[in-house]
Order: structure tokens, then C-alpha cells, then sequence
């Protein structure tokens, strides 16, 4: 690829979006939650028993991905359902996990 052919703005709003994908995977928390989510809808006292997360710490982590747009809840009744809502978010935890069993 040479100089002329890259794109600066284009360039420029994909780091963006990388950044901020980056940041959200740099917590051990969030990432252990979206490792967890990636494998299907759970509830959320079923992800604090498989992470070991304590509800506080998990509601607040929840909220962050919330925001990000990264996760969506739906509630039945009491439970509230958590389900990874960004496909590129799902390509990185792929890529994440093939490195790690190399």
C-alpha cells in the first residue's frame, strides 16, 4: 500500500473506533463478562457464578458495555438478560481466543 492510496479521515474514525473497542477489552472484568456473553444470552446471576464477579462490580461493568452499545439486556420478570449486540466486538474475542490456544 503506498502513501497516496491511505485514506487519513477514514483512517482516522477506524483508530477511533479501535480505541475505544481496546479500551472496553482492558478491563479483566469486562472482558471475562464479554467472554462469558459471546456464547449466548445469560442472565445476570448466572454470569456472576460463572465469573466470580459480585453483583456490584457486574451491574457496573454491565452498564459500561450498556453504553457502549456493546451489549443489550432485556428483562423477564425479576432476571435480567444480557446478549453481545456488536458483531465486531464478537470478531475480536474470537481473534483473542485463537491467539491465546496457539
Amino acid at each position: 500500500m503506498t502513501q497516496a492510496s491511505i485514506d487519513i479521515s477514514k483512517l482516522r474514525q477506524s483508530a477511533g473506533a479501535a480505541c475505544s473497542a481496546l479500551r472496553l477489552l482492558a478491563n479483566e472484568d469486562r472482558l471475562m463478562l464479554l467472554c462469558q456473553i459471546s456464547q449466548g444470552e445469560k442472565n445476570v446471576s448466572t454470569l456472576e457464578s460463572l465469573t466470580g464477579i459480585r453483583q456490584p462490580t457486574l451491574s457496573q461493568q454491565l452498564g459500561v458495555l450498556r453504553a457502549d452499545g456493546v451489549v443489550q439486556t432485556r428483562r423477564e420478570g425479576k432476571q435480567i438478560f444480557c446478549r453481545l449486540h456488536d458483531p465486531h466486538i464478537e470478531s475480536l474475542l474470537q481473534t483473542l481466543y485463537t491467539l491465546r490456544v496457539s
